[in-house]
């Protein structure tokens, strides 16, 4: 019933974790276009009143008008929506699945003793340290003098996200790793809002409110945080969505591929950004596209000559699959952590285990990421078994 009740929660916290996700990635992403896209306002009395630019756009049938006030209006209007709670929401439903899955399941899900023999408390505790941590030096960072060159900025924050990629996979298994390393991303983001965002804008809005003038360098703050933010995203979505993709996270150069992919992702961002400004450079998304192409040509499996198959690798498989993957994948699962079969895959029968012949390869002997956690201690000259059986036409095999 425990593992019903977990299975449950999961369900009910993700499923609200990615409806307050799509809610904040889609007002971030909005505002950032909203912002490149305005033009100088040929009103004369909005220009009077500070308007510095606006946007008319077209949406469900209704005309907009967009106004952007050069720092603020003479008056704070009344309501004014503030768009935070998308943000804490995401990270606080995030959080929960975090612990949820992989805390509470660290066993399972986070810690591999073939990257580092690790306790569940142990693991916990450095992987919190990772969240807090990472916020901690990406706002001093902000705060150094190195802020003021963009460039140099990007060099090392890039270092230092390459460094937290490396470090992670260096600790816990791939999928644990790279999962925490958008939740340290994550935070930073939310973080951003939470500590520098909303206050700026607080400020701004009491200074207006009081009848005096707001000063700017806390829209300038806000501003350059939002940016990290948005050129965060699309990292953060690739890491959230990588537990789908063992032939990633499985591989032995783990975090290079992780780090890649971020950098593809930001440079897809700084892309679309750009091109909301006009025409904008391809470069990026060449650049990007390289990347993503050489990463799929460096891990792709090796290609082997196929021997004759025999009924014996079959039976000797068979027995392996029976004592080491049939305690999740099957109709009745005998692991607690279990109540079904991970992904409805079941090996009860020979005619499961050759349909799902490539992804039994695949998960065990390419990405050997299965069985979780190596929970059930398969052994290497079982993983080599499963390697011949495959390559010796495994799904061809009739009926013994």
């Amino acid at each position: 019933m425990e593992a019903y009740i977990l299975e449950w929660l999961n369900l009910l916290v993700r499923w609200l974790h990615m409806i307050t996700g799509i809610a904040w990635i889609g007002s971030s992403f909005y505002f950032v276009w909203l912002d490149n896209h305005l033009l100088p306002t040929h009103d004369a009395a909005a220009d009077a009143k500070g308007v510095g630019g606006e946007l008319w756009s077209v949406h469900g049938g209704s005309f907009y008008h967009a106004q952007k006030y050069r720092v603020a209006p003479a008056a704070i209007p009344d309501p004014l929506h503030w768009f935070k709670w998308e943000a804490y929401s995401t990270w606080m439903s995030g959080m929960f699945l975090l612990i949820l899955v992989y805390w509470y399941g660290a066993e399972v899900y986070l810690i591999d003793p073939r990257v580092a023999e690790l306790s569940a408390a142990q693991a916990v505790g450095i992987a919190a340290a990772f969240i807090v941590g990472g916020w901690v030096v990406y706002d001093a960072l902000c705060r150094s003098p190195l802020v003021r060159n963009e460039k140099l900025f990007s060099a090392v924050l890039l270092l230092l996200v390459g460094l937290l990629a490396w470090s992670l996979c260096e600790l816990f298994g791939g999928r644990g790793a790279y999962i925490h390393f958008g939740v340290v991303l994550g935070t930073i983001m939310v973080a951003n809002v939470f500590f520098i965002i909303i206050p700026g804008q607080k400020k701004m809005v009491a200074a207006a409110a009081r009848g005096d003038a707001p000063d700017p360098a806390d829209g300038i703050r806000a501003k350059q945080r939002s940016v990290h933010n948005t050129y965060f995203t699309l990292p953060v979505l690739f890491a959230m969505t990588s537990n789908h993709f063992a032939m990633t996270y499985g591989h032995e150069y783990n975090w290079a591929i992780l780090v890649a992919i971020s950098v593809a992702g930001a440079l897809i961002r700084v892309y679309f950004v750009a091109r909301h400004k006009g025409k904008a450079s391809l470069v990026p998304i060449v650049i990007a596209a390289l990347l993503l192409l050489t990463v799929a040509v460096l891990i792709a499996p090796a290609v082997r000559t196929a021997s004759a198959a025999t009924t014996g690798q079959f039976a000797d498989v068979r027995e392996i699959i029976e004592s080491r993957c049939v305690s999740c994948h099957s109709a009745t699962p005998t692991n607690p952590a279990f109540p079904a079969a991970p992904g409805g895959v079941m090996f009860d029968n020979d005619q499961q285990v050759r349909a799902e012949a490539a992804r039994i390869h695949q998960q065990t002997v390419v990405t050997r990421v299965m069985p979780i956690g190596n929970l059930t201690n398969m052994e290497e000259d079982e993983r080599q078994l499963i390697d011949q059986w495959f390559r010796s036409g495994a799904m061809e095999q009739g009926n013994d």
